[in-house]
């Protein structure tokens, strides 16, 4: 007999590993830079420059960039800026691994501080970690029939989720902000940021669409006064299509978004001014697009001419339980100390979403973290007005996912959609935030899956020791199909016998049974 099999692609952790690098370095101050008087704001990236994969091994080779706004060391200090590039060699032990297999790398900036030592000198601190994912394509087999199918079959129907579509890709956007005519030329960019907010990622016929917005913000000195500062901050929807052949709509995504790059330049318009701010970001999508199908899954044969043994193994199958689009709203009044003269105006806040932990819980996914929030605000003090404060506002948000438990494996993607900083009074700020909580959450189950078959003669000493008619009662979570494979019958002959008319009884109901390997 021949088994019938339909093959499903999933996509298996093959390894992974996590590391942990600690920074603790001196920087001298270049010579082309002022000396530091005082710190306004910071902020640090990391930029993946070579990753090589041998066996068991990955060599990264990369650098942590630290950019400070400060102020100049003088009675009426100028605010500039400097960048620090710290060099990253990191070897991640991944065991399995071959050179060839594709690796995720994930990167966390756990803690940056820096401290003035003196005018020409930094301290700087982080601690970063780096996450390394290896996966690898299985193609898994499930047993669905038989060739010939005159053999008795028990089969069930599983739900699979099955990977169409796995690939990385990259999405470059390039769009330019012109400068409100109120707005003086741009001699010198100070500082700048450009995130992602509201990203939402949705399957389409043989490509996926992504939305979301880009939010820039730039600090710039005017070329009407050496010390006029002035800002512009701005909000750029972008609506862009990545092609995936053999995409559908009803097909589930998990993509990975990760900002490789982001620049902002200054070009001149159509008069030659410096007046047109070119924003370019690369984001970097790590795509996996599955299908659910039902399968009729072939659980165990039996036939009473011959002893049919199988052979297998147990295996995960994934099925999806809820993919869960939520949002957490929060808001909070800080408090702003150590100001030099009352707020007068916030001039740009941005936040980055860090999680600490998520548990199951009944009915849901618990998920509690932190937004990491930077306000740049105007202070009266006209010869040091710009200053800076860092606040970190908790949450704590339930995923609704009924029916989950300890067997369930979820995909959790968060992103800042909204954040709004306004004042309260000259001491106190009041931020509102909205986060997307986007889970994708599995139920994996593991399920025997018969590889094959072998066939042996009957046991007729055994068969023989048996009487030939028997009365059974049904025990709670009986089958006809199990009561007639034990007893050497048919289900056909237990309803022809029994005048059933359905295949399932109830438990505790007598059965009139006759062995049928005697007759043949």
């Amino acid at each position: 007999m021949e088994i019938v099999k339909e093959k499903v692609q999933m996509l298996r952790v093959k390894s992974k590993a996590a590391n942990q690098i600690t920074f603790d370095e001196d920087y001298n101050v270049p010579d082309a830079k002022p000396d530091i008087g005082r710190m306004i704001q910071n902020k640090g990236t990391v930029q993946v420059d070579e990753v090589n994969l041998n066996d068991n091994q990955a060599y990264v080779k990369a650098k942590l960039v630290v950019e400070l706004l400060y102020v100049e060391e003088q009675e009426e200090g100028r605010i500039c800026s400097l960048t620090a590039s710290l060099p990253i060699e990191e070897t991640l032990n991944l065991e399995g691994i071959e050179s060839g297999d594709k690796m995720c790398l994930k990167w966390e900036i756990e803690d940056l501080s820096l401290h003035v030592i003196n005018s020409r000198k930094l301290n700087i601190k982080s601690i970063l970690s780096f996450f390394a994912v290896v996966d690898e394509l299985v193609e898994l087999e499930l047993p669905t029939g038989l060739q010939p199918e005159e053999i008795s079959m028990k089969k069930k129907v599983v739900k699979v989720l099955g990977l169409c579509i796995h690939k990385k890709d990259t999405v470059r956007m390039k769009e330019e902000v012109a400068l409100a005519s109120n707005k003086p030329n741009i001699a010198q960019v100070l500082w700048n940021t450009v995130e992602v907010r509201g990203l939402d990622i949705r399957p389409e016929e043989d490509h996926i669409l992504l939305k979301g917005e880009l939010f820039m913000f730039l600090l710039y000195r005017g070329d009407e006064d050496g010390n006029s500062l002035q800002w512009l901050e701005h909000s750029i929807p972008f609506y862009q299509e990545v092609e995936c052949q053999g995409c559908r709509l009803e097909m589930i995504p998990n993509v990975e978004m990760t900002m490789l790059h982001q620049r902002l330049d200054v070009q001149p318009d159509s008069d030659g001014e410096e007046r047109v701010v070119q924003v370019d970001a690369v984001l970097e999508l790590d795509i996996q697009i599955y299908n659910e199908e039902e399968h009729p899954l072939l659980m165990d044969i039996y036939t009473p001419l011959k002893e049919c043994v199988t052979r297998g193994s147990q295996e995960p199958l994934d099925s999806l339980l809820v993919k869960n689009f939520s949002k957490c709203r929060i808001g909070e009044r800080i408090q702003v100390r150590e100001v030099q003269g009352k707020i007068l105006q916030i001039c740009h806040s941005q936040g980055c979403v860090k999680v600490d932990s998520t548990q199951t819980v009944e009915n849901g996914v618990l998920v509690e973290g932190v937004v990491s929030v930077k306000v740049l605000y105007i202070v009266s003090d006209d010869s040091m007005p710009f200053y800076s404060m860092e606040a970190m506002v908790p949450f704590s948000h339930v995923i609704e996912a009924v029916g989950i438990d300890e067997h369930c494996i979820y995909h959790l993607h968060t992103d800042l959609e909204q954040l709004s900083t306004t004042m309260v009074d000259s001491n106190e700020i009041e931020v509102k935030i909205v986060l997307n909580l986007n889970a994708l959450i599995l139920n994996r189950q593991q399920e025997y899956i018969i590889q094959e078959i072998e066939e042996h003669p009957l046991n007729m000493e055994k068969i023989q020791s048996m009487p030939g008619i028997t009365v059974y009662m049904v025990q709670p979570g009986d089958t006809l199909w199990d009561i007639a494979k034990s007893f050497y019958t048919t289900v056909e002959d237990i309803c022809q016998l029994n005048e059933l008319e359905e295949q399932e009884v109830p438990p505790y109901r007598p059965l009139l049974l006759v062995k049928r390997v005697e007759e043949e």
